[in-house]
């Protein structure tokens, strides 16, 4: 049962498909006799203007009003009678070949150096020895109605993907396909990528899982880890979360509290809390009148204490240079502070009298050392 099986060829013996076969070619062989009878009458009537068959813009009007005519009259279509006037120019009758179909001789028209086609219509593809229509568009470089090889399946694909519909559904499908995503080159793949996420929506869902992927984030180069981290930082809350999360980690904080603008940042933020926190609560607190009088109280004794520690701190190096001779340089810097010190006093005691703590640019200069 197999073995008749195999001999068949769709619904009839391998026999009868010989003889369909031979029949079709005698068919085919006047068929191709009668187009090219059609093209040769149809040249007759309108000559190709221009060796190669290119004509003028401005003459194919009279041209395509004839053909149509003719068309009309022999119940063709001008299309039909356009192709057959073009394939019989192409083709001198003593160049035409018995036994290849008029769309075989049509396909290889396209050839544009004479010479290689006349050269290619006697050399058919081997092993099989005799032109097919796909062979004739392989020659040519046209897209096959039956693809074999890879590439004319992908250019079948591609021309049937035109209509962006269509697209859509095989990119789908393909990409559903484990075996086949897994050949597509790296670079292919960002490409893709990059367009299945130019849509914000679908894009802010694809990067979390990217994030979450410790392999992927570690391949990334530094300088683009610090890039996302500052575009998924720009919200002042996230920025903050994040930062007190990295502050936490003794490495990162040194490293930080190494840069001078951000050590500064930090120490001018942490002063700014704290006038902030201050100011907060003596608005807002019912015994702050309570603890700025004794602020004030902490501030006297502070400034009593102050001076004590130096009149005591005095009393205590000043014997110390009994017989001693300063030289001229100890000397000078001794009544600098001295100066200082004279300057000190008199604006503490401006303070205790008027309540006013400002001072002078002079005062500030000598308090400074300038």
């Amino acid at each position: 049962m197999a073995q008749e099986i195999a001999e068949k060829v769709g619904c009839v013996s391998a026999d009868r498909y010989a003889e369909i076969v031979a029949e079709l070619r005698k068919l085919v062989e006047t068929t191709t006799r009668a187009q090219f009878t059609i093209g040769d009458y149809a040249l007759e009537i309108e000559p190709m203007r221009e060796v190669g068959g290119q004509e003028h813009s401005d003459e194919m009007f009279s041209v395509k009003k004839s053909l149509a005519r003719v068309a009309e009259d022999v119940g063709l279509t001008y299309s039909q009678v356009r192709r057959a006037r073009w394939t019989s120019s192409r083709w001198p009758k003593d160049r035409r070949q018995s036994g290849v179909s008029f769309t075989v001789h049509e396909v290889l028209a396209g050839i544009a150096d004479e010479r290689e086609r006349f050269e290619a219509i006697l050399n058919p593809p081997q092993p099989r020895g005799r032109w097919t229509a796909d062979d004739a568009k392989r020659r040519v470089g046209r897209q096959v109605d039956v693809p074999v090889t890879p590439q004319e399946k992908v250019s079948a694909i591609h021309t049937l993907a035109q209509d962006e519909e269509v697209a859509v559904v095989v990119t789908g499908d393909l990409l559903r396909r484990p075996g086949v995503v897994a050949q597509v080159k790296p670079e292919d793949k960002v490409r893709v990528v990059e367009e299945l996420t130019r849509d914000d929506e679908v894009a802010a869902a694809v990067v979390p899982r990217f994030l979450h992927r410790p392999a992927v984030v570690a391949r990334v180069a530094p300088a683009e880890k610090v890039r996302v981290v500052e575009e998924l930082t720009r919200e002042d809350h996230v920025a903050a979360e994040v930062t007190t999360g990295l502050l936490r980690r003794p490495d990162v904080a040194a490293r930080a509290m190494a840069d001078d603008t951000a050590r500064h940042q930090v120490n001018h933020a942490q002063v700014e809390r704290g006038r902030q926190a201050r100011e907060h609560f003596e608005e807002n607190s019912p015994i702050a009148p309570v603890i700025r009088k004794i602020d004030r109280s902490v501030e006297f004794l502070d400034l009593v204490t102050a001076c004590h520690a130096f009149v005591a701190a005095a009393g205590r190096v000043v014997p110390g240079l009994r017989d001693r001779q300063l030289g001229d340089d100890e000397q000078s810097v001794i009544r600098e502070n001295c100066a200082r010190v004279r300057a000190t006093l008199d604006w503490i005691e401006t303070a205790v009298d008027t309540g006013k703590v400002d001072m002078d640019g002079e005062l500030a200069r000598l308090l400074q050392g300038e």
